[in-house]
């Protein structure tokens, strides 16, 4: 059995990267541990307009191609939360085998994303 583990001490570590990024872009976010498997970044309000209520985290580079101010930005924070994760899965053999997940929300249940044109 694997166990996932993203700890408040690996958070801790990855925050700061993760917020220089966020201040960058001029985007405020809140950085957490989801159940110790998953590392969330929920967006909180930016500069922004990501045209959609949600993103894929696998499939950003698609679906934010006509968008470069967001792929911009993803393509930066996203690494940044997977800094010394691991993906070792086989699809085909559905096997899964990371070290963390990690989610990037836009706003949450009752306070949405705010975009400041």
């Amino acid at each position: 059995m694997l166990y996932l583990v993203v700890s408040q001490e690996k958070k801790k570590n990855l925050a700061p990267k993760i917020k220089e990024i966020l201040k960058k872009h001029n985007m405020k976010g809140s950085l957490s541990v989801d159940n110790y498997s998953s590392l969330r970044l929920t967006l909180q309000s930016g500069s922004i307009d990501f045209g959609t209520d949600s993103i894929n985290e696998y499939w950003y580079q698609d679906n934010f191609a006509d968008n470069p101010e967001a792929l911009a930005f993803l393509s930066e924070v996203i690494p940044a939360m997977n800094n010394g994760n691991h993906d070792n899965s086989d699809i085909m053999t559905d096997y899964f085998d990371v070290g963390w997940y990690i989610n990037v929300n836009l706003g949450k249940y009752g306070k949405p994303y705010v975009y400041n044109a």
